[in-house]
């Protein structure tokens, strides 16, 4: 993988590939401990506390797919190493939703966690250590933007980067072929297209925001294909004004196509909404393409196919691509810190992220040097638009203060959704929220 990194952008926004998710609120933890969610803590003083043998390791991959493949690649390290990885695996919401307060109690000595400025949020806060140490040994593995990626803001590396994943239109190729469906490469034609699909019997736009990170990705299609990149990032980083007249053509072009999604979002899942799409029944899906855990059936996921978000400016095109990346971090004090360091060593060679991608053919691996002997048509094409983009994301929840997103954004878009009218005034209390938090 070449370098993909926009010229000249601030470190944070300097992306390659990756994957969704998202942290809630930064301290989230302390507010659920009496809420019946069950509490995100280390392995902690069990057989693998401080044990040479072993490395605890808290991990968000909840879902099976991840958490298949996380099991493949530790059980290499420990025929490798003879060190047992002593995996402590919480709900993906759970773990993003109390990971502040875990990360300043006794966590595990790795976890799992999230490129760019999630990870630098953690790092600057003094909740993670330094890997410059790992980063000797397996830098010329990965390509400069993954390594700027992968610092923090004082220039330290703080994270092993292993897999990545762009957000894109999903469809059912069959679907298209038989209704004779043509990609739109504009946003007229998408708009004519949602419209010819509800024709036809279709939901044209599957649909979940149950856990309220999904509609974050849609907002970020049409800023940054509406207003561009450099404007998204300056919104993101609160440099930007959200009653901005562009923010309110954002919502003007979501208010018109959001009649063409699914029904009852806010009260379905995306694993849900995504059933509409391999059934059929759904016509196209804005993903990112880790919806393809969701197809179960190998014919399935052979008819399961993509497209960039369309073009709305002139201007922007289609150049900007939301492309996450997911890896693992070293807590501030391990219990077995040589024991993390050689994990870590480990899951940052093409060997780790060979294993995973086996299991996992829904992202693409952040190390240059991993072979693409394997891939699949979808994974070669995923790979292709990430590094022929000229700008990459990586989703509102990374690219902006957890705090913001979480507290303000994702309630502020759920409110969108049910009810678009009064957007006026949303967007009004949405920077008035802004400007306290980032003044914080």
């Amino acid at each position: 993988m070449r370098d993909l990194s926009p010229t000249g952008q601030p470190s944070q926004h300097s992306l390659p590939p990756s994957r969704r998710r998202v942290l809630r609120r930064a301290g989230a933890g302390a507010l659920l401990a009496g809420t019946g969610v069950p509490l995100l803590n280390a392995c902690g003083g069990g057989a693998g506390a401080g044990d040479p043998r072993t490395v605890t390791l808290g991990s968000n991959g909840s879902d099976a797919v991840p958490k298949a493949a996380y099991a493949e690649i530790y059980a290499a390290f420990r025929k490798k190493s003879g060190i047992t990885v002593d995996v402590n695996t919480k709900d993906h919401n759970t773990f993003q939703e109390q990971i502040n307060s875990y990360l300043q109690g006794t966590p595990d000595d790795v976890f799992t966690w999230f490129a760019g400025y999630r990870m630098q949020f953690f790092a600057a806060k003094g909740l993670a250590t330094p890997l410059d140490d790992v980063w000797a040994k397996i830098g010329n593995n990965f390509p400069d933007a993954m390594k700027r990626l992968s610092k923090g803001e004082d220039g330290t590396y703080y994270f092993v980067p292993l897999d990545t994943y762009p957000w894109a239109v999903f469809h059912r190729r069959s679907v298209f072929e038989r209704h004779g469906y043509e990609v739109p490469a504009t946003w007229d034609a998408f708009v004519a297209l949602c419209k010819r699909m509800r024709k036809d019997g279709l939901v044209p736009i599957a649909f979940g925001d149950k856990d309220a990170w999904p509609a974050l990705g849609t907002f970020d299609q049409l800023d940054f294909r509406t207003n561009g990149y450099d404007f998204h990032v300056d919104l993101m980083a609160g440099r930007a004004s959200w009653t901005d007249a562009r923010v309110r053509k954002v919502f003007d072009l979501w208010t018109e196509i959001l009649p063409h999604h699914q029904d009852g979002a806010v009260g379905r899942t995306w694993q849900d909404a995504a059933q509409a799409l391999v059934s059929g029944k759904a016509g196209m899906y804005l993903l990112g393409s880790f919806v393809g855990q969701q197809f179960t059936d190998p014919a399935d996921l052979a008819d399961l196919d993509f497209f960039p978000f369309p073009a709305i400016s002139p201007e922007f095109g289609q150049e900007t691509v939301e492309a996450p990346t997911d890896g693992f971090m070293l807590s501030r004090k391990p219990k077995n810190h040589a024991g993390a360091v050689r994990l870590l060593e480990f899951l940052g060679t093409p060997r780790a992220e060979e294993i995973y991608l086996r299991s996992d053919s829904s992202v693409v691996a952040a190390a240059s040097t991993a072979s693409t002997a394997s891939y699949t048509a979808l994974q070669k094409k995923a790979f292709d638009m990430i590094s022929g983009a000229r700008s990459l994301t990586q989703f509102m929840d990374r690219d902006s203060r957890p705090d913001f997103t979480s507290t303000v954004m994702q309630p502020a878009l759920q409110t969108f959704v049910r009810d678009p009218k009064g957007v006026d005034s949303l967007l009004t209390s949405i920077e008035r929220q802004k400007k306290t938090i980032f003044a914080s």
